[in-house]
């Protein structure tokens, strides 16, 4: 069968290629109780291990009992007011819910806005390392996705005077992720507000994924991009801080004048969002699921700051903290010089599953991993005992 030729442009996602790995270790003798076996540890994917609150479980069985006929493409209406209420408690923004479009995860967000901004001869500016899928979806949309390198002392994000030195006449925009996966870096509020500034006197778009923003754990880094105006396009999502990762719910807030644009490729490229999920999402706003999302944000805090250190004492350094998310990025060159395989020898001498650079960027891709700390301390804890019998 003959496929299109974007797809000689879109590489596996090398993240579900090692939980593959990581599945069949954990089905094998290694991991059989009855053989001495233990059991594998998971660090590899960026999910918690909460799941939903309390009050959006109870809500999806209540209101399964009923009708759940399609919605507006953009979402229900008192979700979207809902979501525009969040913004003004947590950042002190007032986002008109007409802005904010309810989309099937926040991929399929980032797809809408590629799809409706970027198309073939633009080239989209992004930083390398990055998350994998981000930069698939512009060349999904037959655009050229840039990836400048960052490094520590950049925090592993873009600089304003690099998206200078690099915008040509076929730059369309910058795609930015504040906190960032695979690093947990933010950029800097000022930095941010330079990098808009030129873009918008280039006439380009700036949009930044912020699904992990509310895991800020840092004062300075937690201000969403949305403050610098209305151009501004921001890609959010119910997986992370709300704990909804299979329920595949997101949103757009969108300046006014993109709004029906979205609204018409979302109408024909999946009619809406899930109707049962965008009804259950409306408890995660309610006081006590908040209240339940801080303190396990509080919980992340304290496996970070566990890990880190832990880590650095393994000589897998971490050069910069991670501010935000769940994920340490991790230099490994002192162990080994291939972080892909370094991640498959782990599996089988630790089973631990960790996640290799492969994915995330062109700049010395073997030289780094990423660990997720979503999982639970005493995860973690023993990781880092397993780890230490195996590296020393």
């Amino acid at each position: 069968m003959k496929l299109a030729a974007r797809l000689d442009r879109i590489e596996p996602f090398y993240v579900m290629e090692l939980a593959k790995a990581a599945a069949r270790v954990a089905a094998g003798p290694l991991c059989d109780p009855a053989l001495g076996g233990r059991h594998m540890i998971r660090l590899n994917v960026g999910e918690p291990d909460f799941g939903a609150a309390p009050a959006v479980r109870e809500a999806v069985t209540r209101v399964a009992q009923g009708p759940t006929p399609y919605t507006d493409a953009l979402g229900l209406p008192a979700l979207r007011e809902a979501i525009s209420r969040w913004y003004g408690q947590r950042f002190g923004l007032a986002i008109a819910p007409e802005r904010i479009a309810i989309t099937a995860g926040a991929s399929a967000g980032l797809q809408l806005a590629c799809l409706a901004l970027f198309e073939r001869g633009d080239e989209v500016l992004m930083p390398d390392p990055c998350y994998p899928c981000n930069r698939h979806f512009v060349t999904a949309a037959d655009a050229t996705p840039r990836l400048l390198p960052t490094g520590a002392a950049e925090r592993f994000q873009l600089g304003a005077q690099q998206v200078r030195d690099a915008w040509t006449p076929a730059t369309r925009g910058v795609l930015l992720a504040s906190p960032s996966n695979p690093t947990g870096t933010s950029i800097a509020p000022e930095v941010l507000a330079d990098i808009a500034g030129f873009v918008r006197e280039r006439g380009g778009v700036t949009v930044v994924d912020e699904i992990y923003l509310p895991l800020s754990y840092e004062e300075h880094f937690g201000h969403s991009a949305l403050a610098l105006g209305e151009d501004i396009i921001s890609v959010n999502s119910f997986s992370k801080y709300f704990g909804m990762t299979g329920w595949r719910l997101g949103w757009l807030v969108l300046p006014p004048d993109l709004v029906p644009a979205i609204e018409r490729l979302a109408q024909n490229l999946y009619i809406c969002p899930s109707t049962l999920s965008q009804m259950a999402a409306l408890a995660a706003f309610e006081p006590a699921s908040i209240a339940e999302f801080e303190r396990r944000r509080a919980v992340l805090r304290e496996r970070r700051d566990y890990i880190v250190p832990a880590l650095n004492a393994l000589d897998l350094n971490v050069p910069v903290p991670p501010d935000g998310a769940f994920y340490a990025w991790m230099d490994v060159s002192r162990h080994h010089a291939d972080s892909w395989a370094f991640a498959h020898e782990l599996l089988q001498s630790a089973q631990v599953a960790l996640t290799p650079g492969r994915d995330f960027g062109l700049t010395d891709p073997q030289r780094w991993m990423r660990l997720s700390f979503a999982s639970s301390m005493e995860d973690l804890q023993e990781a880092v005992h397993r780890l230490r019998e195996v590296i020393g």
